[in-house]
């Protein structure tokens, strides 16, 4: 993080001189992972996690830095009796519209509470214990911290981290503003090739579901 921050003020034209320095740019750089949060879904922040389900309870904690679920599923049974079945997602006024928010069985859809801390409602409440939601989730970025760490990024993206960081410096530093056109340029270029390479590679297969 010190290199980077140091190599972001060599491109403004300046030099980290003191700990105001380091402190305002890891202010900086948290802010340009948060717009990065925003942009969309940042493949390496994509983990698996497992919530086993309690007879008669239908809401659970999700882990508190995750910003948001991208699939899921309920599984039943291990090795090679083990069953996943799909749990769709609902909004909040298709939850809000179920007469019978208190049916138990077999969970088949899930609703997603983004507050902190986040928590998912599963329906209909589970009637066993014998069931399991397995995520996958978005988790925040971890941010710089005291400026000794290592970044949270894959290292295709420290480029990007390092163009984002000078292009927010641009407005800190007066002798940067003449460059910002020129800093905004790089980091676009560097996000957009950082981006590019950061995508899922599998094959799209589409089915008709055709029903009765």
């Amino acid at each position: 993080v010190a290199e980077l921050i140091e190599e972001a003020f060599e491109r403004c034209g300046s030099e980290a001189r003191t700990g105001y320095d380091f402190r305002t740019a890891r202010r900086s750089i948290n802010m340009v992972l948060m717009e990065w949060a925003n942009q969309g879904i940042n493949m390496w922040t994509v983990e698996e996690g497992e919530i086993p389900l309690v007879d008669g309870t239908s809401t659970y904690a999700l882990p508190p830095d995750t910003i948001d679920l991208l699939d899921a599923v309920v599984r039943t049974g291990t090795g090679s009796s083990q069953v996943d079945l799909t749990l769709g997602r609902v909004s909040f006024s298709t939850y809000a519209t179920m007469p019978n928010k208190n049916t138990s069985g077999r969970p088949s859809i899930m609703k997603i509470d983004r507050h902190t801390p986040p928590t998912v409602t599963v329906w209909p409440v589970p009637n066993s214990t014998s069931y399991t939601v397995v995520y996958w989730r978005l988790r925040r970025i971890q941010d710089a911290a005291d400026g000794t760490n290592t970044m949270d990024v894959p290292f295709l993206f420290i480029p990007a981290v390092t163009a984002g960081l000078a292009y927010e410096l641009g407005f800190k530093i007066p002798e940067a503003m003449s460059r910002l056109q020129i800093l905004k340029a790089e980091y676009t270029e560097a996000w957009e090739l950082a981006t590019g390479e950061d995508r899922e590679r599998a094959t799209l297969r589409l089915v008709p579901r055709i029903t009765s």
